[in-house]
């Protein structure tokens, strides 16, 4: 195909004129800038515009005046210099006032303030029609202080005897009325209908307080004023208004309801309580007057409020003169009296605000009884240095570490308790009725009836665990009720498991575990409760575990499906309760070292036999979800034997050397092996060397060295059969009986010939094991090696840094951290190839 011109030609041709039209673009774009600047001075007004004038509009940009942007900014700047100039008027008036008041006689003083005020006054109608607003919303704040200052001017000249309260109170009514008047006539003036609200909020209060007034009638006064705002705010429109009136409302009317609550309280009688109880139901009957028509988050609001109100209003006359122990019983019984609002004729979500009232006050009741709930539970804790020091002389509330008089406080804890656990109980049992009942005011999920059978359960189990206490019971009859109350949690738990009653199980299962935990510690008091609480417990748990293991699933899903807690929830609870079995055999393991009259070292053997169940037992689990938690229950106990050896070291030998028996016997196993094989080495040579430490060797290489060379051997004919076998499988466990030990020998040796022969070996090993690629040569003789070299540098490197001035170092160390700052990523990637580099050794 042939071009016309040729390509390179038209080439050219197209490129010449793009760079003629980028010119042109660019001359035009200067002029059009030119004239925009021309057209659009930045000082001309806006010509005004009357509705009625004719003609059109002129035509340019200036038609449309300055930008939007350009409209804000000068807006915003002419609002803060109004707000200035109108901040610095009201401060020259004050000082006006207040200063220079004594050098003008009284008709120039009258004269003034009222020519200004007047003025002040005026000037926003006159602004308004000029479309000046923020001028006119800045001289109407003016003209707001100024008819303060007047008022002032007028008590200081006309009626200097009057009292100060009596007369700010009638001057705040008479410039509410009058701000009330300005901002009706002038209705664009955003600021005066909200000064109104604001000075209506004191005439009451002032002059309570002018009359010497009590605490009664300045509840009343704040009643009256909230009421006052909560009809401003019901009826009037306007959203400053509103608010304002909102937040007086709910001031006013919480604290009138606080000053009601505090006299309700404090009253000693019925008749003294009435007044308190009067004003408190006047606050619930404005709450639902407001409520009726406020908005949903409001009318939930107010139907909460109405309904404690009316709970402090009767509830304070009933329980006039009673501790305060059973005051909550009675404020407990009103709260669920509110429930019969979900048949009363109430907007839905005002019914919803007086149920949120009574939840409110039962869960207070609840959370007032849970201090003796604590002490129930954890009070043995307070007397762990006291064990076996015998039955307690006053009973179950000397175990507890609580006497008389604090019990003496909590007598109605398990009413209380009780109380709440009944009516969530039958909830729970008839909930397609209450649902129905129920359904005008709140529409209830089916999960809320799980959600009160297990309040109904935790309430009522607490209930009863805290009455021993209150009701003073014996030690031994306390220890028999817990007993008997904790394997009941176990069996409710077990059933409902079994039923697939997640959330009533679950409770039960939390129930039963807190009361083991606390009749465990209960029962260390004497030792006859011990051993029978413990013996009870083992059995109880066990039990539950085996009737937990047919409503065990398995654990195991589809990759696609996700984990269902409802289907774990029986294996869980399985292995709780195994390994809740494993403790309490612990516990009795050594309790009965302690029965023996052994020292705790020599006990620790006695304790291993839990450790030899749980092995046997693990094995006869085998695959099960619960085999492993029970064998670490018993690795836990083994792990406290050895504690209790460490005193002694021979008998701390002989436990390391039991316990490693167990971890052999456990690797026979092929899914244990891994783990168990290893730890049952790393627990023989243990044994050796604290054997070898308590035989007092001085020289440790003449018994390891023997053990370390065959197997080196050993590991070497390994690796010829299978070169992919692991390093530490084969040269390990060799190389660490002789230079462990020789390490922590060499530490404690004044001498410098075994540091310098260890420190050579360990030369040897590390080199051999990079020139073979072997990791754990590497890594081990590596580790030693430096080990043995900083014991022999430390005392040098001692001299040396006390030597150097002090700022040194933490100076080296700031600029160390500066470098490895800077080169992060280097030796980010320096690690990694490391890592890499080790991971391709055997």
């Amino acid at each position: 195909m042939e071009h016309v011109p040729p390509p390179a030609e038209e080439l050219a041709l197209l490129d010449r004129e793009l760079a003629r039209l980028d010119a042109r673009r660019s001359q035009l774009l200067v002029r059009r800038a030119w004239l925009v600047s021309v057209l659009t001075p930045p000082a001309a007004p806006a010509p005004p515009q009357f509705a009625g004038s004719f003609g059109p509009p002129p035509a340019g940009p200036a038609a449309f005046g300055p930008p939007p942007a350009a409209r804000a900014e000068q807006r915003s700047a002419q609002n803060v210099l109004l707000t200035l100039g109108g901040l610095l008027l009201a401060i020259a008036a004050i000082a006006f006032t207040l200063v220079s008041w004594g050098h003008m006689g009284i008709g120039g003083r009258s004269a003034v303030l009222a020519v200004v005020t007047l003025a002040a006054l005026a000037a926003p109608a006159v602004l308004l029609r000029r479309g000046l607003s923020s001028t006119a919303e800045s001289l109407a704040a003016l003209a707001s202080v100024l008819m303060v200052l007047d008022a002032y001017a007028l008590h200081r000249v006309a009626v200097p005897e009057a009292g100060g309260a009596g007369f700010a109170a009638a001057a705040s009514a008479v410039l509410a009325v009058l701000w009330c008047a300005y901002g009706l006539l002038l209705d664009r003036l955003r600021l005066p209908l909200p000064l109104a609200v604001v000075s209506a909020q004191l005439p009451l209060l002032l002059w309570a307080w002018s009359a010497g007034a009590g605490a009664t009638v300045f509840g009343w006064a704040l009643l009256l004023t909230a009421a006052l705002d909560c009809a401003i705010a019901v009826r009037v429109t306007r959203l400053p208004v509103r608010v304002t009136a909102c937040v007086g409302c709910w001031t006013t009317g919480l604290l009138g309801l606080l000053v009601a609550l505090g006299q309700s309280v404090s009253a000693g009688s019925a008749p003294a309580a009435l007044a308190p109880a009067a004003l408190l139901l006047t606050g619930a009957a404005i709450a639902l007057a407001g409520a009726w028509r406020a908005p949903t988050g409001f009318a939930v609001a107010g139907g909460l409020l109405a309904g404690l109100c009316g709970v402090a209003a009767v509830g304070g006359v009933l329980r006039a003169g009673m501790d305060w122990d059973w005051s909550v019983p009675v404020y407990l019984l009103c709260g669920v009296v509110l429930l019969v609002a979900v048949r009363a004729p109430l907007p839905r979500p005002v019914g919803q605000g007086v149920l949120w009232a009574s939840a409110a006050v039962v869960v207070a009741a609840v959370l007032d009884a849970l201090p003796a709930v604590g002490v129930s539970l954890l009070g043995p804790v307070s007397r762990l240095g006291e064990v076996w020091s015998g039955v307690p002389d006053d009973g179950v509330r000397g175990a507890l570490g609580a006497g008389g008089p604090a019990w003496s406080h909590m007598t109605a804890t398990p009413v209380v308790l009780l109380a709440v656990a009944g009516p969530a109980a039958l909830a729970h049992r008839s909930w397609d009725r209450l649902v129905r009942v129920a359904g005008p005011v709140v529409s209830p999920g089916a999960s809320w009836r799980g959600a009160s059978g297990a309040v109904a359960l935790g309430l009522g189990w607490a209930g009863l665990v805290v009455s021993p206490a209150v009701l003073g019971f014996p030690y031994p009859a306390a220890v028999a009720v817990q007993s008997v109350l904790t394997a009941g949690a176990f069996a409710v738990a077990v059933a409902g498991l079994r039923r697939g009653a997640g959330v009533l199980g679950t409770t039960a299962l939390v129930c039963a575990l807190a009361g083991a935990v606390s009749t465990g510690l209960l029962s260390l008091a004497a030792q006859g409760a011990t051993y029978a609480v413990f013996a009870v417990l083992l059995v109880v748990c066990a039990a539950a575990a085996v009737l937990l293991d047919g409503a065990a699933g398995p654990v195991a899903q589809s990759p696609a499906a996700p984990a269902v807690p409802s289907v774990r929830l029986p294996w869980i609870a399985q292995t709780v309760t195994a390994c809740g079995a494993v403790l309490c055999a612990t516990v009795l393991a050594r309790a009965l070292g302690a029965s023996w009259g052994l020292p705790v070292h020599q006990a620790a053997p006695v304790l291993l036999v839990v450790p030899v169940a749980t092995v046997l037992l693990g094995a006869r689990l085998g695959s099960r979800p619960s085999a492993l938690p029970v064998e670490l229950a018993g690795a836990s106990a083994a792990a406290v034997a050895i504690c209790m050896a460490l005193p002694d070291r021979p008998f701390l030998a002989l436990v390391l050397a039991l316990c490693g028996v167990l971890a052999a016997g456990t690797a026979v196993r092929a899914e244990r092996r891994p783990v168990a094989g290893y730890l049952a080495v790393a627990l023989f040579v243990l044994a050796a060397w604290v054997r070898l430490s308590a035989s007092g060797v001085s020289d440790p290489e003449a018994y390891t060295l023997p053990v370390t060379v065959p197997a080196l051997v050993v590991g070497a004919l390994r690796r010829r059969r299978d070169p992919e076998a692991s390093s530490w499988t084969a040269y390990g466990p060799g190389l660490a009986a002789t230079l462990v030990p020789s390490l922590f020998a060499a530490w404690v040796d004044p001498h410098w010939l075994r540091p310098l022969l260890l420190g050579a070996a360990a030369l040897v090993i590390t080199l051999a094991g990079a020139r073979l690629r072997l990791q754990a040569l590497l890594l081990l003789g590596g580790a030693v090696l430096a080990l043995d070299a900083l014991h022999e540098l430390a005392p040098y490197v001692v001299q040396v840094v006390g030597a150097l001035p002090r700022w040194l170092p933490p100076a080296l160390a700031g600029l160390l951290l500066v470098v490895v700052g800077a080169t992060y990523e280097q030796r980010l990637r320096d690690a990694r190839r490391l890592k890499e580099t080790l991971g391709r050794m055997r």
